[in-house]
Parts: structure tokens; sequence; C-alpha cells
């Protein structure tokens, strides 16, 4: 049988000298699209690409003193190293430099030409170099370009139009008809009221003031307008007009275009009266997304507020900007990008819900099963409510990415991992594992979270291309029958009798206030600090630092500020060493009817056996650190000098989670 096809693309982008993270949005979403059809069983084919011709870009060579094609192809070479940090998996990478694209460009000038929908005459208008957008007076604000606010000018030439009016009425028709070509509706209503509707004029379609672009072939001082130029990538990247037509008699019509929304109206009108004229069915749909915004407005290099994907990549891992990415907003919104905000979800999101999940899961199959899981099934009030809510996640997937839903496919599978979160806190494993009655019932909880995590990784493929490998090797299985799309629609096949394997935490916590510090002070140009980042390790301050901030003088507090403390008696139900840390020990804390992991670092004056059934002071509202790959809830409250550490406990027994005034 053969398979469906699927056909997206993004626009192909303008050599910019110095990339953001905006250019990523676009191409990470087409790249989850692309990911997400593939498991589902498509013929995918991705095609991205560059934008290479057009004025802005021969001024800029001209001022560096090299021809245009040698600097564009030095920026072609950044993007094309940019998509692989990305893993981006596009199938075709088209330049509008290519010979074959420039064949086919003067193929379909002159068909148009010569069935009489491109004539010549004389343009007199307003052209803005840096969009390479001619406008209208009227269309003009303030005197500037109403994209992006820049001036214009003022140009007069001799030019080859596009009949775009005779198009005007057959567009509208057709956008009323198939409300699904057009998305969001809110971009829809925007070319039919704003363009369509008043009005098209004829399009400018070549240029004589410059001559980087390809030439028309019966008027060679003229050359192709870089709009007509740049559309046409679609389906020449196919093989358009050439002797091996066989990708375009395959791929096209495409499924999707991704642009931006600045882009909308290139793509809903110039663009599909350009295949109308040439007899040519119209693309499935277009979606234009809205912006990546930093506070101050859209990420602009000539604004001076761009942030590099690159540095952040290096500095915070693939996995972590691909989820802010298309997590953090709603996709076809304008949202805002924000170093605090993208921390934010690495610390709760991934360390916490997702990186904390896999590691306790895999820490307890490994301790009471000596790394190898049973199998063992039973039916009780959490577990079938565990399974139902797994299972209806990985039922609501596959509409929401076929609608670009994004953001919502994360959510759901974030609702997934925070049920199975709370699985773990519901049967308590460590209070099971102290009855050897309970081993089966411990196993049955053990394989539910193990299976749990295998369905939730699955779904996290198109987002993530990373992460799910890492989960996959921890419960040590491999990318193949139990790792694909179909197969996160079963619950229970997860293969018992495996051995899993205990790794690294999927992400480590970052301390947000530091980081913060040292992004305001530009430390963020350092990728160095990615590996210590990464190792989830924290500088270490020199002596003289430990120094001089112990000599410092302290601060007085109010009794408001101290009343932000919340110290609670807890007691000591486990105590355990850390693996490969001499001073550290972890705690199972008891306050009240909830059970608290805490890392402290008193091993070389307590052992694990002395320290069960003490009661002892924990300060509860700390927010959660790692310590050497273990979470730490907490601080529990101790005094030393020089020689010797004492904790501080409750003298007599008056209930654990009580608090301390």
């Amino acid at each position: 049988m053969e398979k469906k096809k699927f056909y997206i693309t993004t626009p192909i982008y303008y050599p910019s000298d110095k990339l953001h993270i905006g250019h990523s949005y676009t191409t990470v979403a087409a790249d989850a699209i692309a990911r997400y059809k593939r498991l589902k069983g498509y013929d995918v084919m991705f095609l991205t690409g560059t934008d290479e011709h057009g004025q802005k870009i021969q001024r800029k060579a001209e001022a560096q003193g090299v021809t245009p094609k040698e600097y564009v192809d030095k920026i072609v070479a950044g993007i094309k190293e940019l998509w692989k940090l990305m893993k981006i998996t596009n199938d075709k990478f088209i330049r509008t430099t290519d010979d074959f694209h420039q064949e086919t460009v003067q193929k379909i000038f002159k068909k148009l030409y010569d069935q009489g929908d491109i004539y010549k005459s004389e343009y007199e208008g307003w052209y803005c170099t840096p969009c390479e957008s001619f406008w209208t007076k009227t269309q003009l604000v303030d005197g500037k370009c109403p994209d992006c606010g820049r001036e214009v000018e003022l140009t007069k030439e001799e030019s080859y139009f596009f009949r775009l009016s005779k198009y005007q009425d057959r567009l509208i028709k057709y956008i009323e008809e198939h409300p699904e070509f057009i998305q969001p509706v809110s971009r829809q209503n925007e070319m039919l009221n704003n363009f369509l509707k008043p009005g098209l004029e004829d399009l400018c379609v070549s240029r004589t003031t410059f001559n980087w672009g390809v030439p028309v072939t019966f008027d060679e001082k003229h050359v192709v307008y870089v709009w007509i130029d740049a559309l046409s990538n679609y389906i020449t990247a196919l093989g358009y007009m050439s002797e091996d037509d066989s990708d375009y008699k395959k791929y096209w019509p495409a499924d999707v275009h991704l642009v931006g929304k600045e882009i909308v109206r290139f793509h809903t009108i110039i663009w599909p009266a350009m295949l109308m004229a040439l007899g040519e069915p119209l693309p499935k749909q277009v979606f234009g997304h809205g912006w990546l915004l930093l506070e101050g407005g859209k990420m602009s290099k000539s604004k001076g507020n761009v942030v590099d994907p690159v540095i952040l990549v290096e500095k915070y891992g693939l996995d972590a900007i691909r989820y802010f990415l298309l997590r953090e907003v709603p996709f076809g919104s304008d949202g805002v990008f924000s170093n605090e905000a993208l921390i934010n979800r690495i610390n709760s999101d991934l360390a916490n819900d997702l990186g904390n999940l896999v590691s306790r899961t895999v820490a307890m199959i490994d301790k009471y099963f000596n790394g190898v899981l049973p199998e063992e099934r039973q039916s009780g009030e959490f577990d079938d409510d565990l399974i139902k809510t797994v299972m209806d996640v990985a039922g609501k997937i596959d509409d929401m990415m076929d609608k670009f839903q994004f953001s919502n496919s994360l959510t759901e599978i974030w609702r997934a991992i925070s049920r199975t979160n709370k699985y773990i806190d519901e049967t308590m494993p460590w209070v099971l594992a102290k009855d050897e009655n309970n081993k089966s019932r411990l196993a049955a909880v053990m394989y539910n979270l193990a299976e749990g995590i295998r369905i939730i990784s699955i779904l996290l493929q198109p987002f993530m291309p990373e992460t799910p490998e890492k989960i996959w090797h921890q419960l040590g299985i491999e990318n193949g029958e139990y790792t694909t799309w179909e197969s996160s629609k079963t619950w229970g096949i997860y293969p018992a009798g495996i051995s899993v394997n205990k790794g690294a935490p999927l992400f480590p916590r970052i301390d947000i206030k530091k980081e913060l510090e040292e992004l305001e002070k530009g430390i963020e140009q350092k990728p160095s600090d990615n590996s210590r980042q990464n190792k989830g390790e924290a500088k270490p301050a020199t002596k003289k630092e430990a120094e001089k901030s112990i000599g410092k003088e302290k601060e007085l507090i109010t009794i408001e500020d101290f009343a932000k403390i919340d110290l609670k008696v807890a007691k000591v139900l486990e105590a355990e060493k850390i693996e490969g840390a001499d001073k550290l020990l972890k705690l199972k804390l008891q306050l009240g009817d909830e059970v608290r992991q805490v890392v402290s670092g008193i091993a070389k004056y307590y052992s694990p056996e002395e320290l069960k059934g003490k009661y002892v002071v924990l300060v509860a509202n700390l927010k959660p650190v790692k310590l050497r790959g273990v979470e730490s809830q907490g601080m529990i409250l101790a005094a030393s000098d020089d020689s010797n550490l004492s904790l501080i406990t409750v003298d007599r027994n008056i209930g654990s989670g009580k608090t301390v005034s």
C-alpha cells in the first residue's frame, strides 16, 4: 500500500548576517510536524532554504567589497549549520541562486509573459529595500514602510507588471469557498478585508536599477522581482518545468506553507494568483503564525535585540530550547521570549516534572528489583485512573498536531506527566518496599510507572529529538517496536524482565537568580559555561570569595521577613548515602501526611542508622534544588563549629508536620 504524501514548507530565509531565535521558530514548528507525520507513516517532503536575491543583498555585498554570491555563500553556510544544530530534518534545502531554480523562474516568467499575464510598463512608487516591497503612497504609515517602519524610496523605472488585479475576484471566491486555505481565521479576514476587497493593483515584477537577480531572458536589463523569484521555490524544488518533474507530480500541491504573519499577503494573494495564471493547483493551506517578541518589540538585528540560538542551545541544550519555543506560545499568536521564562520552563517542566519522574522511577526499579522489573499487573483505583489519563492524552495528540496546536499538545503530555508523578505519591513505593508481602503490589506500581513513561516518551518525539532516546536507554528499551507512534495507543506492552539503566538527570536544575545575573552581564556570550550547566555542577567559590562572604556583616531582618520562613518538625523515615558523594545523605522525611526527600551534607557526622526516628527541624518552603543529581525538597537545620556538627532536633514527640515558631 502506497504511503500518504505530506509536503510542508517554511519560507526561504533571507540571508541575515546575525541569526536570532526567531529564525528558528517557523523551522522548529515545521520540523515537529514533519517528524510527527513520519511517525504516522507518511511519505514526507520538508522543504526549507534561502532567498538570496535583491537590492538589499547587492548593497550589503558592495559595502563589504565582495560579490553578492560571496556574501550569501558565507551566511548560507551558517544557516545550514544552525539547522543541523537544531536537528531540523528537512528533505531539501533550496537556494534561489541554484541554477535549476533560476532556469525554471525564467521559464515561469516567459510563460506568463507569452500568455499576456505579464506586460511592460513604467513603475513609479515607493519601495522598501529591507522588505523588498512596493507600496502606494496611501499604504505608507507616516511616510514609512507599514511592515518594518523604515524609510522608503521613491522609485521610477521601466518595469514588467503581473496582472494581479485580473485574479482578484477569483481569489476572493476561492478563499470564501475554502475557509481552511488561510489559517488562523484572523489572517483570512485580514487578507480579505484589507487587501482583496478594497481592490488589487497590478504588481511590478521586474527591476532595472540593480542586477543581482534572475535575468529576464528576453529583456536582460531587467531582473525578476524578488518575490516572484522567491515564491516559485516551492515548485522549482520539486522539478516543476524540468526534465524530471516526478517530485512535483508526487508532492504538489503542498499540504501547508508555514510562514510568519508579515508575509501572509505574499503567500495568499501573489502566490496563488501566480499559480492560477500557470494553471496549477493551489497549496492546501497557508498558516501564518505570530511573532516571537522580546520586551520592546519584534527581534531584529537593526534594533539590537537579538537572541543567539547557538548560544542558547549550547547553554541549555537543544530539547530545552525546542520545548520552550513550541510550549510557551500558542502557534498563530504572538509570544514573548525572555531568559527568565525559558529558565522557569526548564526548572519546572523539564527538571522537576519530566526529569524527576524518570530518575525516581528508574532509581526505584534499580533499588527494589535489582534493576530488573518483573511483570506484574494489578488493577486498582490509582492504577485505573493513571492508565485512563495517559491513554486519554495519547488519543488526543493526533488531532491537535493536525491543527498545529503544539502548545496544547505539550500541555496534554504534561498532564500525563503530572498524573504519573502523582501516582508515585499515591502509591508510596518506599512504604510498600518495607513489607515483603507487598512485593507484587510494588512490582505492579513500578510496571505502571515504566509503561506510563514509555508512552510519554513516544509522544515527545516530534518536539524533542534527543530526550526520548535518553529515556529509552534508562528504561532499557531500544528504538523499535516499543517506541512506534502506534504503540503509544496500547497500554501494557513495556517488556518486563529487561534491565533499566540509571543515568544522569535529563535536565539539571538551574539557579535562576545566578543565571539571570550572569545573563545581565553578558555571560551568555560564553558557551563554555554550558559544560558546567549540563553537568549540573555549581561553580565553586574561591577561598577568598568564601572568606569575604563569611566576613560580611549580617543584615537585620524584620518579624515579617522571619514569618516568610516555614519551619516544620519532620521525622526521619529513611537515610542513605549518595553514591559518589562522601558528605551527602539522602533523607526521607515525614511531615504529617506528606513525605519529603532532602539531601543534607551531614554524612561525616551521622550514620544513616542513627538518624532514623529522629525529629528534626526542616525549612519547608525552600525552593527545590538538585545536589549530585538528587532533588532536595528543603533543608534541615544544624549548628556547627570547626570540628563538629549537631542537628537541631525536637526533644519531645509532638508529631511530625507541626510548625516551629
